[in-house]
């Protein structure tokens, strides 16, 4: 319909195109109404459609429990995991804390990099970063590691059940968090005093689900090039023609 408008558009002036505006609104009404996924707004000067929102593919109902209430809900849930509310609510914060990691994951995984690449730092790549000697060998790091995300996710679980139950500081009682919800504590969680609204809560779940699958990205482009991705994407500026993906996956 837009490409209709547009055609419309040029091939008839708007000084005398009042006939064939009015003509095409028309039709445009009528073919909006047989589908009910984009919402359509029309105007005598403007022609907007957007994806209503909580339909993750247009013309496909989402299931009753995601109506479009939760920050970042299209109604995405293939699999059921989210019919029993409990559940729904720690896949909720799950993806959450996931997403931020991820973001953290990603940075780290670029900054350094090209940093190193320009000549400020001088570190290894995050694919070689385990073989570095560390004060504790690589098993043990991760087994400590291990257990120390256990005991954060382990009180995680219990503010979901039980929340504001696990507000204080184990070891100083006198230091609590702010009350709020959960996912968002706030306080020094919170240094630049970012708003948790609604729109704030959408961006971050975005970034948090763009930087998942760069993540996962990142680790499929290692395995195919043996690269990291800012040597990919530099060797991909330096010969644009010749280095791109689908050499990539002529030379497996």
């Amino acid at each position: 319909m837009a490409a209709m408008q547009a055609s419309l558009g040029v091939a008839c002036p708007s000084s005398s195109s009042s006939l064939y505006k009015s003509s095409f609104l028309g039709i445009a009404s009528r073919l909006a109404q047989s589908f009910s996924a984009p919402i359509v707004h029309f105007s005598r000067s403007t022609f907007k459609v957007e994806a209503k929102k909580g339909e993750w593919l247009p013309g496909l109902a989402s299931p009753a429990y995601l109506n479009g209430s939760l920050p970042g809900d299209n109604g995405f849930d293939p699999l059921g995991l989210g019919e029993d509310p409990a559940n729904l609510n720690w896949y909720v914060q799950a993806e959450l804390q996931n997403g931020r990691w991820a973001m953290l994951g990603v940075a780290g995984m670029l900054i350094p990099d090209l940093l190193t690449k320009v000549g400020i730092l001088n570190v290894p790549a995050w694919y070689d970063a385990g073989k570095v000697e560390y004060f504790a060998p690589a098993s043990t790091l991760f087994v400590i590691e291990f257990i120390m995300f256990h005991y954060v996710e382990v009180r995680r679980w219990q503010d979901i059940k039980y929340p504001g139950s696990v507000n204080a500081d184990p070891f100083n009682p006198k230091l609590t968090l702010p009350p709020g919800e959960v996912g968002y504590p706030g306080g020094i969680f919170n240094p630049l005093n970012f708003p948790t609204s609604l729109e704030y809560k959408e961006k971050e779940i975005a970034n948090g689900r763009l930087a998942m699958l760069a993540f996962l990205g990142f680790l499929i482009q290692h395995n195919l090039t043996g690269k990291s991705p800012v040597d990919n994407l530099f060797a991909h500026l330096a010969d644009p023609w010749h280095n791109t993906i689908i050499q990539t996956l002529q030379g497996l």
